[in-house]
């Protein structure tokens, strides 16, 4: 099945080993179900580095790019929970897209999530984006791969949250996102391999690759 919705938060961050327990804890069972019950948030994956790092990679399924500044969500951004108040400082380095689903085919939820994010040079955009819905419409069928997803952030009208205060710095962006879901790590990252070599010449610039490994996947129907 493809994305859920027409638009998505994709987020990333480091969490330092010592705090791993507690936030998959505190994630799974407080911040993922409050989520999904807000209107329009309709799957919420995680997937952690697939090196046993720190990095964290989350998305969000949602109905349109306008939920992610709806006033039910801006409520609970600003008013977190005594432990997310807790946990939000050790979200470290956190990049933080909220996205326009461009293109989606084939399964969102896999072992392994393989994830392109970049900005593209002025004029760049156009051949990037061809480049890279030929490769969404063909990777999930090759062996290895399940599904594929073009993503472009659009910041939407939002003030500064009071998460984002506890956080205590500002949240970074990746301006587009792809993101390769799939059984087979080594295969995911050959696939890619081309595309992402391809990219520079084409246009895209800060071009950062993760390799990521399911933690836990959850839909409203899931928490309700």
């Amino acid at each position: 099945m493809a994305l859920l919705g027409h638009g998505a938060l994709a987020m990333w961050w480091d969490m330092a080993p010592a705090m791993r327990a507690e936030f998959e804890d505190w994630h799974s069972h407080e911040h993922f179900p409050e989520r999904m019950r807000i209107p329009g948030f309709r799957r919420g994956t995680r997937w952690v580095s697939a090196t046993g790092d720190e990095p964290v990679f989350v998305l969000y399924e949602v109905e349109a790019h306008d939920t992610l500044s709806s006033a039910a969500y801006a409520a609970h951004l600003n008013a977190p929970t005594p432990w997310s108040t807790t946990m939000m400082p050790h979200h470290r380095n956190m990049v933080r897209s909220q996205c326009h689903v461009v293109a989606t085919r084939g399964g969102a939820v896999a072992r392994h999530a393989l994830t392109l994010r970049f900005s593209t040079s002025p004029g760049g955009e156009a051949d990037v984006r061809t480049h890279l819905q030929q490769l969404v419409g063909t990777l999930p069928s090759r062996p290895g791969a399940v599904g594929a997803h073009l993503l472009r952030h659009e910041t939407p009208a939002l003030p500064r949250t009071t998460e984002q205060e506890i956080r205590k710095g500002a949240d970074r962006v990746a301006e587009h996102v792809v993101v390769v879901c799939g059984y087979d790590r080594t295969a995911l990252e050959e696939l890619t391999a081309a595309s992402a070599n391809a990219l520079p010449g084409l246009g895209a610039v800060d071009l950062l690759i993760g390799v990521y490994s399911l933690s836990y996947s959850a839909t409203r129907a899931d928490v309700a």
